[in-house]
């Protein structure tokens, strides 16, 4: 297309730039890049908007910098870029990218921000100061961050442009994370995962999305990151070749057909090739799906997207094999998010397995930018729209029951946030999109809260079966009920929809403050008839009695039947005086033992400094140190740690998916760690095995690993069907070169097919 000249903005020759010489060009050339994206998109012409709040932020942040040492407001101007380019949104969003820092880091207020530009573009930059989750500022405890969190969300029904900029304002900050401290990248790279990614993808976002894993996945994991690319590279040739292999009968039919497209092979992220590695404990020559064909195809006049999708599928599968279990039809039933595209996997010319995405350029465009490009095709997708408005509500709704246990809630949220989806019917032939893994107990609850509560089991497809049963896309389901049904806790295995799981605590909840209730009135009805009078400090007595830190806990076990009350408390609790209070306000032998070891507890060191490496040493037999049993990290492994309450250091793997989590939740108890010497230490390694069966296999495993390389089996789990077995094996090693020499040892067996540590 080529570029009209534009006629030059008003007041742009106004604007003061401050600093140094350098620095004033720096500025300009960013802004001016700014202005020109925005002059160049379909949005009507408010140039005068952008620059008034250029000037205001210009202003608000001159002599300020950020930590790389470049003026601060080059990181306003780099999030307003994105918000135009990557995003597509308009003047409102710019400038409200422009202004997103100047009521939190400067001495504007939000009524400034109002008289100046409007009670929009207020009410966004007020939205985005709420929020606050500042990426250089650490978080007390997960109470503050799933707060955060809860505020993130809670905007999104406000103005979802509030959430974009945010994300925006998160994909700069990423792209600038190396002048950070590394303790700090680890926390804010943990945060991204778990917060930012995946409500990208909840809004369709893919380009972010990928980027900020990413960018997350080179700092976590860089020799991993380096690894993988260089591999991808390295394939590069022989991709290609694959490509124009499949491509060119391809070209000549749609040649023929006059159509009008774009076909072009995409290679996964190094961060999605990792995860599937992980996921599979496959290396990376056995992740055969590196990279998807897409083809995009303009819109013709008169005849339906959804049409020219089919007709491109029909002249693929008349060329290529179709794997038919693979055909994924998003266009007929998009996702949540809007996305829409026609999957199939057919068998190429040269014998691979090729994954091919049909696509609209509208549906591209969607698929790339999410619900930011939904704008632009607003009159044309209703139907998206309010999906995702569903989709708020039923945050909303989860919002109004958040648990006590906010990392619960975080995995909550997650959960409703980053999901494959299938589409169930009710008898009459309503449809509901449900995460896959969904069970019929989701069902019942997505329906309605009480529903769900009372739910006894289900008919799918006018068959009976439990409330555990997993759906699978199209199935028809009807839920069957009982007045007297009540949940259980573990419902709470069976169900994968934050939803459910948030109506579920809540019930159980409500039953335990009513156990609670009945339990208190147990108690004080038998003290007085005991002729007691009751005060808190004997009610902790009482409980204290009955081992219960907390007065409010023992009630609801004695509510619960769990604690059988006595016929009398004085019997109990009188002494040979006659005292009531005698036994119960003497302590044990045991109790005192107990208070002085607490004692002496409080008087051990101080916690571990959290912004030095942590040395992990053996003293005498004990090490300075916990292993965590989520993912048992040995003697070399890359591992982080973690200062638990009591000051002690959990040590987990660096990928491992609790420390994940715990990096965004609880950032500032994260400890770097480095090994220090073991000379007498063993760990137990788990190793997953799999195999051709054959006579003696069993004997000869154990022989290589006992005799040969001289360590200790702890456990063996095989098992065979059909010829081949598979299985764990738990072995004390030394470190994780043990590990690699009797992997080696047993992968040169012939009947051995993998082994992988676990």
């Amino acid at each position: 297309m080529k570029e009209t000249a534009t006629p030059q903005p008003q007041g742009l020759q106004d604007i003061v730039y401050y600093g140094s010489e350098a620095e004033q060009k720096m500025v300009r050339t960013a802004f001016e890049a700014l202005l020109h994206d925005y002059q160049m998109s379909n949005h009507r012409r408010k140039d005068e908007i952008i620059i008034k709040a250029f000037n205001l932020a210009n202003k608000a942040h001159a002599g300020v910098r950020r930590r790389s040492g470049e003026p601060y407001i080059m990181h306003p101007i780099a999030v307003a870029y994105i918000v135009s380019h990557e995003m597509g949104l308009g003047s409102t969003s710019i400038a409200s990218a422009l202004l997103h820092d100047v009521i939190e880091d400067t001495e504007y207020t939000e009524e400034n921000i109002r008289d100046m530009f409007g009670d929009k573009i207020a009410q966004i930059v007020q939205g985005l100061t709420k929020i606050s989750v500042e990426m250089f500022k650490d978080q007390e405890d997960v109470s503050a961050q799933a707060e955060n969190f809860r505020k993130l969300i809670l905007t999104m029904n406000d103005d979802i442009r509030v959430v974009l900029i945010k994300i925006a304002d998160r994909l700069h900050n990423m792209r600038t994370l190396e002048s950070m401290p590394t303790h700090k990248q680890l926390k804010i790279t943990g945060e991204t995962l778990y917060v930012y990614a995946p409500i990208a993808h909840r809004l369709g976002l893919f380009t972010i999305k990928t980027e900020l894993e990413e960018l997350c996945f080179h700092i976590e994991h860089p020799a991993e990151y380096n690894e993988i690319k260089n591999k991808i590279e390295a394939s590069e040739e022989q991709r290609t070749l694959l490509f124009e292999h499949f491509a060119a009968p391809l070209r000549e039919v749609f040649a023929r057909k006059k159509l009008n497209y774009e076909m072009k092979a995409r290679v996964k992220s190094c961060y999605s090739i990792w995860r599937k590695m992980q996921e599979k404990k496959i290396p990376f020559e056995e992740v055969y799906d590196l990279y998807a064909v897409r083809i995009i195809f303009e819109s013709q006049e008169g005849i339906p997207d959804k049409k020219v999708c089919w007709d491109i599928y029909s002249e693929i599968t008349d060329l290529y094999r179709n794997k038919t279990d693979r055909i994924r039809d998003w266009v007929s039933s998009p996702k949540t998010n809007g996305y829409q595209a026609l999957h199939l996997t057919v068998m190429g010319p040269d014998g691979e397995w090729i994954e091919i995405q049909i696509r609209s350029r509208r549906m591209d465009d969607i698929a790339e930018r999410g619900f930011a490009a939904h704008w632009k095709y607003k009159s044309e997708n209703v139907e998206e729209d309010s999906e995702l408005d569903r989709w708020i509500e039923t945050i909303r709704e989860i919002l109004e029951n958040p648990t006590p246990d906010s990392m619960d809630f975080l995995d909550t949220i997650k959960l409703n946030l980053y999901s494959d989806e299938i589409s169930v019917f009710t008898p009459k032939g309503k449809v509901f999109t449900l995460p896959k893994g969904a069970t019929g107990l989701d069902f019942a609850y997505a329906l309605h809260g009480e529903l769900g509560n009372k739910c006894l089991g289900i008919k799918i497809n006018h068959h009976l079966f439990p409330l555990s049963h997993t759906l699978r896309n199209g199935d028809q389901v009807e839920v069957i009920t009982s007045p007297t049904q009540e949940p259980h806790p573990e419902w709470l295995k069976y169900v994968v929809t934050g939803k459910a799981r948030m109506k579920i605590n809540a019930a159980l909840r409500k039953a335990d403050r009513e156990k609670t209730a009945l339990g208190e009135k147990m108690v004080t009805e038998l003290l007085e008839a005991d002729g007691q009078t009751i005060t808190p400090l004997l009610l902790d007595k009482i409980a204290n009695y009955y081992n219960f830190h907390k007065r409010e806990d023992f009630f609801l076990a004695v509510g619960n039947r769990s604690i059988e009350l006595p016929e009398s408390f004085r019997k109990v609790f009188q002494g040979a005086d006659g005292n009531f209070f005698s036994r119960l306000f003497r302590p044990s032998k045991k109790n005192r033992e107990l208070t002085a070891a607490t004692i002496e507890e409080a008087q051990s060191p101080d916690k571990p400094n959290t912004k030095k490496p942590y040395l992990l040493e053996q003293h005498l037999l004990t090490p300075n140190y916990t292993i965590a049993p989520c993912c048992s990290p040995i003697l070399g492994d890359d591992t982080v740690g973690f200062v638990t309450d009591n000051g002690t250091i959990m040590v987990h793997k660096r990928n491992c998916p609790e420390a994940m989590r715990l990096k965004s939740s609880k950032g500032n108890q994260l400890i770097e760690t480095v090994w220090g010497d073991h000379p007498h230490s063993l760990f137990e390694a788990t190793l997953a095995i799999k195999g051709m069966d054959s006579i003696g296999i069993l004997n000869a495993i154990i022989q290589d690993i006992s005799e040969d390389f001289y360590r200790s089996i702890t456990s063996i789990n095989l098992s065979a069907q059909g010829g081949v077995f598979g299985g764990e094996i738990k072995v004390m090693v030394h470190d994780v070169e043990d590990v690699r020499r009797i992997i080696e040892g047993l992968k040169q067996k012939d009947t051995i097919a993998s082994v992988t540590r676990v």
